[in-house]
């Protein structure tokens, strides 16, 4: 799609799949919370098979698919407004924060989100596939978790990483689907409640898996599982 509003359609789908996936991995993380070997279990499932392989590049092909556009209407709304960006120095206050920075937050997901790759994917699928000698055995995820967020470093890091998830989030589910065609001032809010409150949730669930295993409070831990 080579016209403005085809590229917005894009950006709106990719992202809402981008979401959901988020929705399945944060429910994912949940259970590591309570149990690390059914945690374990579930890497398993998902270790190097066809389908995690497949899914795998699916995901990777819809995340490249929707960077790429961000930056290509980034581009092309810069070239639309020409010198007139420069010309207001105050911004208007209707105009939210996170609406005006989206492509700063868009880049901090992106390294927040190839930190991941290097603390999970690397370590899990990759070097299953390849064969790589790595700390622990590929499907231990719970290892992983505990390793990562026991550096500080890396529980800062992924704080940011999520609160900039959170802000980028929270305006790209209701921009979606207004992209969409979801129109009228009633729905309109509507979705701007659900995705508020959507987004938040699933960004707590991220976060209190950070800060249970920064801070060793996680019930997997002090149990047999």
């Amino acid at each position: 799609m080579n016209s403005s509003i085809g590229r917005k359609v894009i950006m709106s789908v990719t992202g809402m799949a981008l979401i959901l996936f988020m929705t399945f991995h944060c429910c994912m993380n949940l259970v590591a919370l309570f149990s690390g070997k059914a945690y374990n279990m579930i890497c398993e499932l998902l270790g190097a098979n066809w389908y995690a392989v497949l899914a795998t590049v699916g995901l990777g092909a819809l995340a490249v698919c929707h960077i790429v556009y961000a930056f290509i209407l980034t581009a092309q709304n810069r070239r639309a407004r020409g010198n007139e960006r420069y010309a207001v120095t105050e911004k208007p206050a209707s105009v939210e924060w996170a609406s005006q920075n989206m492509l700063v937050l868009g880049i901090i997901v992106l390294l927040g989100l190839g930190l991941h790759f290097f603390n999970f994917w690397y370590n899990m699928m990759f070097a299953e596939l390849t064969g790589i000698a790595v700390p622990h055995h590929p499907s231990d995820g719970f290892a992983y978790i505990q390793d990562t967020f026991a550096n500080p470093v890396y529980v800062v890091l992924y704080i940011i990483w999520i609160c900039a998830l959170w802000f980028h989030l929270s305006h790209g589910f209701w921009s979606a689907m207004q992209t969409v065609g979801i129109n009228g001032k009633v729905w309109f809010n509507r979705w701007k409640t659900i995705g508020l409150v959507y987004v938040t949730l699933l960004m707590l669930g991220f976060f209190v898996v950070v800060i249970a295993f920064a801070f060793g409070c996680a019930p997997s831990l002090h149990c047999a599982a």
